[in-house]
């Protein structure tokens, strides 16, 4: 049965019912989900929304498209893990807030780590990735590509391989909501003002002002989802 929350938005409805199946152990892990006209049919909801829905599964791992065969369940059990995660963050907007504090923190000591250790080099690569930025700005999907190399980089640059790794995580499970707080020029321009600050901070050595620029970007940052999550009306 399809549960209450669906009504939240149509493409979280795809995730429920997915969840649904699994709890009630009507899938293994491997198995074919059914097809969009199907699943559009038991939600209510048109199959552009299913499409969304099911995008956002495969962006968090949770399932996998076969060209010329269908969408399947991942059957891997160590890809399952965190998938279950990520479901809970879709359908919970506190875990959402609580990974949003968490990869905060974690975003400022990579750039306290950054302004310590970069090199010349780095400190322009640094300077070179936010100009990618401002090049990008008018086209979405390449400056996402530009800020996401950024923050890679600047974590790179610490040294730590933890925090990178913990990074990655929390980044991929945020990207569903990074994806759609990205919407609009202004954002944009601001997000690259505050990425140009870390820089600055960095290429100064400053770590405190580096921490400081940061912890204002990440503020910004979960904003911009807390804006865009629908169950935030």
């Amino acid at each position: 049965m399809v549960r209450d929350g669906l009504s939240r938005s149509p493409s979280s409805a795809v995730t429920y019912r997915l969840l649904d199946l699994l709890l009630g152990e009507s899938m293994r892990l491997g198995d074919r989900l059914p097809g969009e006209r199907a699943l559009a049919e038991e939600l209510g909801v048109g199959r552009s929304a299913v499409r969304e829905g099911i995008s956002a599964l495969e962006v968090l791992g949770v399932v996998e498209t076969r060209a010329g065969s269908g969408t399947y369940l991942r059957s891997s059990t160590s890809e399952l893990l965190p998938s279950t995660l990520s479901w809970s963050l879709l359908m919970d907007q506190d875990r959402t807030i609580e990974l949003n504090v968490v990869r905060g923190a974690l975003e400022r000591s990579a750039a306290q780590l950054a302004a310590l250790t970069a090199t010349a080099e780095q400190k322009d690569e640094l300077r070179r990735l936010v100009a990618a930025q401002r090049a990008a700005a008018d086209d979405r999907e390449s400056y996402v590509a530009a800020d996401v190399a950024f923050h890679r980089v600047l974590a790179e640059i610490g040294g730590n391989g933890l925090v990178g790794e913990l990074l990655a995580t929390t980044r991929t499970l945020l990207r569903v909501w990074f994806d759609r707080a990205v919407d609009n020029r202004e954002d944009i321009d601001r997000a690259i003002r505050e990425h140009e600050e870390i820089a600055r901070a960095v290429a100064a050595g400053d770590a405190v002002a580096a921490g400081e620029a940061m912890e204002q970007h990440m503020e910004t940052a979960a904003e911009r989802i807390q804006r865009e999550d629908p169950r935030s009306d």
